[in-house]
């Protein structure tokens, strides 16, 4: 009997993208995992948008108050500044976002002085 293999999962996990909280889940239901993986891999591998266009609105969703997701705000603004994005437009981002709550900045600036000190070393 053959080993059954996760190609989306690995791909994701050779990433700077890899959400912690997919180890688990991994090993639960790996094959969920697999599944959700390839199609939130669809709008990321293909499409018009620039990929730091694509960083930009995960920072947004990521931040929104209804999600509120600290350590994908701080995924996403590592690979946006990685993609040449400004301490500017992320803040522009969260600021646009906190339109629908003000903690989407509370949670978002704190993350980006940190990330945006790291890049600049």
């Amino acid at each position: 009997m053959t080993e059954k293999t996760y190609p989306a999962t690995e791909a994701q996990r050779e990433t700077d993208d890899w959400n912690p909280m997919w180890d688990a889940l991994a090993e639960t239901d790996p094959d969920y995992l697999e599944a959700f993986l390839a199609f939130r891999a669809v709008p990321q591998k293909q499409g018009p948008l620039p990929q730091k266009t694509k960083e930009l609105i995960f920072i947004a969703i990521n931040a929104a108050t209804t999600h509120l997701w600290g350590p994908g705000v701080r995924r996403h603004i590592q690979n946006a500044l990685r993609e040449s994005a400004t301490r500017e437009e992320i803040m522009e981002v969260l600021q646009l976002t906190s339109i629908i709550g003000i903690h989407s900045i509370a949670l978002g600036m704190p993350i980006l002085n940190e990330e945006v000190e790291k890049f600049e070393g």
